[in-house]
């Protein structure tokens, strides 16, 4: 699943481990979801869309073609 979380974290000036402990996860958690290895659950994809301010539609794209 694409993500814009990498993009949106970067922006906003975060480590993957500063990110990671706002939401409760390991920076290797956010690194899975970064490079697409791991697709939060839904309460995560949550937390991070309100976290930044979007929507997880925003955020999350299932599509094969952006």
């Amino acid at each position: 699943m694409r993500n814009a979380v990498r993009h949106l974290r970067v922006d906003n000036g975060l480590t993957q481990g500063a990110l990671g402990e706002a939401m409760g996860v390991s920076r290797q958690t956010i690194n899975a979801i970064e490079t697409e290895r791991y697709t939060p659950s839904l309460p995560l994809a949550l937390a991070l869309a309100r976290y930044f301010g979007t929507t997880v539609e925003e955020m999350f794209d299932d599509r094969e073609n952006r």
